[in-house]
């Protein structure tokens, strides 16, 4: 069960959609504490700041996808991850240490071409998504 007191890793994103590369970062970050919460910007027909206009996908819809991927790797939601949503969050901002570690995971090439905004453009080209 999902331990709301444990030590865990907070992801936020848009995930429009999600995909082998936030795939990727999950396996990571739930190696660090054996679990991970992720947090879905609210941003669904709205901006999520420059460059961020192309968010068709719902709440509903996002969850699914993460559901669907993570089960793929046999991740369970409630056991080793949860999912939340938040506010259009465009920026963190703490005033010093105090027991949190800001951390950028490096990939090979292969995981950080994967891009978002081709997938959407692929998925509108094949008629999976207007």
């Amino acid at each position: 069960m999902f331990d709301w007191k444990k030590p865990t890793v907070q992801m936020l994103g848009r995930w429009q959609p999600w995909h082998d590369g936030h795939q990727e970062l999950f396996k990571r970050a739930i190696k660090k504490t054996g679990q991970v919460i992720i947090q879905v910007r609210d941003v669904y027909g709205a901006s999520g700041g420059e460059g961020q206009d192309d968010n068709p996908f719902s709440w509903d819809e996002v969850c699914e996808n993460i559901s669907a991927g993570l089960s793929k790797d046999d991740f369970i939601r409630g056991e080793d991850y949860e999912i939340m949503m938040v506010p259009n969050v465009v920026n963190i901002t703490y005033g010093r240490g105090v027991g949190y570690v800001f951390e950028e995971e490096i990939f090979e090439d292969s995981v950080n071409e994967i891009s978002a905004t081709k997938i959407r453009k692929k998925m509108r080209e094949e008629g999976d998504l207007t």
